[in-house]
């Protein structure tokens, strides 16, 4: 292939196989045959190995070059990454390595074929998700899953929680965000996600699912799988945009938690829907606003300039949703759905495999995160998490020079700076609300420690500590290995999951970005008319002659 000689099939069964050049006036050719007859392997009885054809009867378009060739060629650039080389970058690949001229088409199917021998088929990955499930529990003590097919044994939902996660989360703040993202794959759906945070503002996934869409039935199905690994308690927050699908799951599934709106989609759904993006400011400082007589007048600002937007945030998506002063539970300083978002973009090239290589990725991300969280943790010297320590050191040198004054033996009036506290330590709370929300202890809550000669660290809640942040991570999460070390029982093995019905596509490139949220816009880059360069226009260019040589852009509007 490399020298351009292609070659035709002279002959052709299932004990002979004899090749020849295309070129009849060419003595190249190949004749093997079976060993013994019971064999499947073949040996090379003769070979000439040297073409007498013309020049002219190569071809840079060699006909051996089939998209399944391509994809056996370049399936190793795919083991070990998410996304690997583009149908640009086979078609690259050919033409370097293999000599080959490829039109686009057959490198995205020797892509697709890559994908396949290295990741398996979406059919396969059906067929083998019982026992996937199997050997995660097995090799992961406490692991649950779930798979919901329909009366013809068609795939119809999945669920997965790691038994890690679901031990380690009795060491985070009881605050879930949970959200979902479409799928890209040959059978599309949708990733449910639920993910706490951990006391260092970092993404702790509790749970996974995989359903047909975003829509009440599937929401109420994940929720309710949820609430067996998390429980049903008064501390528990429930994060989420304001779907209808999601706020009706919630309301039928969990009697005692308290769901919460994500502020950051309240402030997308504001600026769509009142065009007033001037009013944020005030907006975000409502929403984390410790106290109500704050919040009432960053409200009576919005209310001054935008009635209306007022009367929306009142009435129709309601204070305790979105405030954090007036939220009836507890969310500490978690306000939007950020974390779930940040695991969304982790696996947006993931998110076109088949769902066991998905959930592969999945398990890998996890058990990294888990391994390089616990070495972190264990070189932690001070009582606190890093982050907290840094937020804390700042509020303890302001406490200095506050007066305190005792008014019984828990409570103490701290006067000072711009605001006055009253702080009862026994309780943990203070009249700013600081600590009341956030669980570490604010400036007047330090100063009556002092006074009352009570270390300060007591104060803290326990989930900023090194020793949770230990906890939360001691365990690890392991992998399921090759396929062929698996041991199943046969009434797994066998269990019939056959992939769902899906529309047929319509024809042309399949879409694989995702269309923007309410309020969210997205920037395109200026191409100067001049230089051809995207970043600026034709009259800041600093190009002298207006030749694009030299000035090639180097990235893409986005």
């Amino acid at each position: 292939m490399k020298g351009n000689f292609e070659f035709r099939t002279r002959k052709s069964n299932r004990s002979l196989w004899v090749i020849e050049c295309i070129d009849p006036n060419c003595s190249w050719r190949l004749r093997a045959s079976k060993i013994v007859p019971e064999s499947t392997k073949f040996v090379i009885r003769k070979y000439v190995g040297v073409h007498c054809c013309s020049l002219l009867n190569r071809n840079a378009n060699h006909r051996q070059a089939t998209y399944v060739v391509i994809g056996e060629q370049v399936a190793p650039q795919y083991v070990g990454v998410e996304k690997g080389p583009g149908p640009k970058g086979v078609q690259t690949f050919a033409r370097t390595k293999l000599g080959a001229q490829i039109s686009y088409y057959k490198a995205w199917r020797g892509r697709k074929h890559a994908h396949t021998l290295i990741r398996g088929s979406p059919e396969q990955s059906f067929h083998i998700l019982p026992s996937y499930f199997h050997m995660l529990e097995k090799l992961n003590p406490g692991t649950v899953t779930r798979i919901e097919v329909d009366g013809e044994s068609r795939f119809k939902y999945l669920f997965l929680a790691f038994g890690v996660a679901i031990r380690g989360f009795r060491y985070m703040r009881k605050v879930v965000g949970i959200d979902g993202t479409f799928l890209k794959g040959q059978y599309r759906g949708v990733l449910l996600v639920a993910t706490a945070q951990d006391g260092n503002g970092q993404c702790y996934p509790l749970a996974w699912g995989i359903v047909d869409s975003e829509n009440e039935d599937a929401w109420t199905w994940f929720l309710t799988q949820l609430k067996e690994v998390i429980g049903d308690t008064d501390e528990l927050a429930l994060i989420s945009d304001r779907a209808p699908s999601i706020k009706k799951a919630i309301s039928i599934v969990f009697e005692k938690a308290h769901h919460g709106a994500c502020a950051w989609h309240v402030a997308q759904n504001i600026k769509n829907k009142f065009k007033c993006a001037d009013i944020m400011g005030s907006y975000w400082s409502a929403v984390n606003a410790y106290r109500c007589e704050d919040f009432a007048g960053y409200m009576t600002e919005i209310s001054h300039r935008y009635p209306r937007v007022a009367e929306y945030l009142e009435n129709e998506v309601r204070f305790e949703k979105w405030s954090r002063c007036h939220y009836p539970g507890l969310r500490y300083n978690i306000t939007t759905t950020n974390m779930v978002e940040s695991l969304n973009s982790m696996l947006v090239n993931a998110r076109d495999f088949p769902y066991v290589a998905l959930l592969d990725v999945i398990q890998e991300k996890m058990s990294k995160w888990w391994n390089d969280r616990r070495i972190v943790a264990m070189a932690i010297t001070a009582l606190l998490i890093p982050s907290r320590e840094s937020e804390f050191r700042p509020r303890f040198a302001q406490s200095n020079g506050r007066h305190t004054l005792q008014l019984n033996p828990v409570t103490y009036h701290v006067k000072g700076g711009e605001l006055e506290g009253v702080v009862d330590i026994f309780n943990k709370t203070c009249t700013c609300k600081e600590f009341d929300i956030d669980k570490l202890p604010c400036v007047h809550a330090i100063a009556a420690a002092h006074h009352a000669q009570v270390s300060v660290y007591s104060l803290v809640s326990p989930y900023y500590t090194k020793e949770y942040y230990v906890l939360a991570y001691g365990e690890t999460i392991y992998p399921v290995g090759s396929q062929s070390q698996w041991d199943v029982p046969n009434e797994v093995a066998t269990r019939v999951v056959l992939p769902r019905e899906v529309k047929e596509r319509k024809r042309g490139r399949p879409k694989t970005s995702r269309f923007p949220s309410v309020g969210e816009f997205r920037k395109r880059k200026n191409r100067c008319g001049k230089c051809g360069a995207y970043g600026h226009y034709k009259k800041k260019c600093n190009s002298q002659t207006g030749s694009t040589e030299g000035n090639q852009p180097t990235d893409v509007p986005v």
